[in-house]
């Protein structure tokens, strides 16, 4: 574990995002088979009590929940169609699970749907978590490339998280396919919503398409609202075992609970 990462007795949340790559494309030799085998080293040496993964298809999630044997996940759609794309929160036993919902980015967000304008069905997982007195909201989604389909949804989550009226800490993490600038992480940041990032504004890109660049575009987050405080952020440009795990970086992050004093 690098000295950077959870070593200090204050911090008491660890998580991860990171889209996994859409496990059918043809992506030569960065393709699924090959590239799966990153993964075992990377969540060895990030161990986390959240992960959020986008673009997950069935054997990409039953590969990573036998890598991680001591959590569960939320979010699958089972039986899925061929080809579809989940979004799933891994979280670690010490968590349980109050309450969890999957959704569309979309007008009629309880039915597979999708905004007209957006490319692919998007969707949203969300789940409320408790250890201990402690609760957490965790969210994980991805966004489509219109910059007014990525405002709407951003705004549709708002109004979820609003309906859900938690008194405590929320995590949102995914791929928004959307820069710094962006309408949708103003949404997420307005005063009304109150979501930080743990990137800097000079922070490594996250999208790469396997070339290990570190100038890529910034497009994947973890914003982070309420009674927690980033101890550390990080971009994770490493290889494993010779592969990089994606053509995105994986983003990590470490939380401390504020006192209540």
């Amino acid at each position: 574990m690098p000295p950077t990462m959870k070593s200090a007795r204050s911090v008491d949340l660890q998580v991860m995002s990171l889209n996994l790559r859409f496990g059918l494309a043809d992506d030569g030799p960065n393709r699924w088979a090959m590239r799966s085998a990153a993964y075992p080293n990377l969540l060895r040496k990030y161990p986390c009590d959240f992960y959020a993964f986008q673009e997950a298809n069935d054997f990409q999630i039953s590969f990573l929940d036998d890598l991680l044997r001591d959590y569960s996940a939320i979010g699958q759609r089972c039986p899925a169609p061929e080809y579809w794309q989940n979004n799933v929160i891994f979280f670690h036993k010490r968590w349980r699970c109050l309450n969890h919902q999957h959704f569309y980015l979309s007008d009629t967000p309880d039915v597979p749907s999708q905004y007209s304008d957006s490319r692919w069905p998007r969707q949203c997982t969300m789940g409320t978590f408790i250890c201990g007195g402690r609760r957490l909201t965790v969210i994980d989604t991805h966004f489509d490339f219109e910059a007014e389909v990525q405002r709407r949804s951003a705004l549709l989550i708002c109004k979820r998280l609003e309906d859900l009226a938690p008194a405590w800490p929320v995590v949102l993490m995914g791929d928004l396919n959307a820069g710094p600038e962006s309408s949708c992480l103003a949404v997420f940041t307005a005063s009304g919503e109150g979501f930080r990032s743990v990137l800097g504004p000079a922070s490594t890109g996250t999208h790469h398409g396997f070339s290990g660049q570190a100038d890529g575009k910034s497009i994947d987050w973890i914003l982070y609202q309420g009674a927690i405080q980033l101890r550390n952020a990080q971009v994770i440009t490493n290889k494993y075992c010779g592969y990089f795990p994606s053509d995105h970086f994986p983003l990590a992050a470490d939380f401390c609970w504020q006192s209540t004093d």
